[in-house]
């Protein structure tokens, strides 16, 4: 299994770029899009789900151009939106069927997929509760199960643990590993968190480009010796912010324990600390968002 994204590009209108030039081939395994709110990842998540077409370059599944034959990569599709929608009157099994309905799944063989999924995803003990009496978390987990239905070969999650409580996410966390195997999984997230946990490999957008991919292991060698912890009076806080990318900030009874991403040591005292993804992250967007070509003023 394969998915290429060759030069891919999208533009809304005349020097309004939500894509530009996207390379990436990705083969089975869990491969994390993290970006900020706005870099482009929906637009990217719905191209590959067919549902919009580039405006530059090709998306190729196993060969094929999904414009030119977009059947064959929906077939094996799972896809879960930012922003998804249900029917509040329905309970989980109704929705989900009427959902397999529409993907064209056997009805004589769906009812026992949708109670697997149900119970996969904890909410076995709500299928005759109307959806619409739903925690936003436990529609979230709809979403995930209407995404599993066909058994798809390409899993595409756009902002998956929005609203998931901590244990939710460990559970949605877990499935993912158990389901990578054999399947190309996109994880589209700002959480940096959650591909911390699952990905093998990262890709890192910043408005509408790609700043680069790499696998884990490689990002933070990259930012060893670069994090430093540091212990500053309150108000010297946004001066702080001004001057250094901080990844985090702990309140002390003697001030700040700041944790700053600096290739030199920020401030006399301070101490170098073992990186985290977050700090590679944060590496790369302020170091590399400087020398991305052109400029992009709306993204979506």
């Amino acid at each position: 299994m394969l998915l290429e994204i060759q030069q891919v590009s999208k533009q809304y209108k005349k020097d309004s770029w939500a894509l530009q030039d996207i390379n990436l081939q990705l083969k089975p395994g869990i491969v994390g899009l993290l970006g900020p709110n706005g870099a482009g990842k929906s637009t990217l998540m719905r191209i590959l789900a067919t549902i919009s077409q580039p405006s530059n370059g090709t998306v190729s599944w196993n060969g094929e151009d999904i414009r030119k034959k977009p059947d064959e990569l929906r077939r094996t599709l799972g896809y879960l939106p930012q922003d998804f929608g249900v029917y509040p009157h329905l309970n989980p099994v109704e929705f989900l069927e009427y959902v397999a309905a529409l993907k064209g799944l056997d009805r004589s063989k769906i009812r026992p997929r949708i109670l697997e999924i149900l119970e996969l995803l904890n909410l076995h003990d709500t299928l005759k509760r109307p959806i619409g009496s739903f925690s936003g978390g436990m529609r979230q987990r709809i979403g995930i199960a209407q995404a599993l239905l066909n058994d798809p070969r390409l899993l595409i999650f756009d902002e998956p643990t929005v609203g998931l409580d901590p244990e939710e996410r460990v559970r949605f966390r877990s499935l993912l590993t158990d389901l990578s195997g054999e399947r190309v999984i996109i994880l589209s997230t700002h959480i940096v968190s959650d591909i911390e946990a699952t990905a093998d490999q990262v890709a890192i957008l910043s408005k509408g480009q790609l700043l680069t991919k790499s696998n884990p292991s490689q990002l933070l060698h990259n930012v060893k010796g670069k994090v430093w912890s540091v212990v500053i009076p309150d108000h010297d806080l946004q001066e702080a912010r001004a001057k250094w990318t901080i990844s985090a900030t702990i309140r002390r009874e003697d001030g700040l324990q700041l944790r700053i991403v600096s290739d030199q040591p920020p401030l006399p005292g301070c101490t170098p600390v073992s990186p985290s993804l977050e700090d590679a992250y944060l590496h790369i967007k302020t170091t590399q968002e400087g020398t991305l070509s052109g400029s992009i003023p709306h993204h979506i």
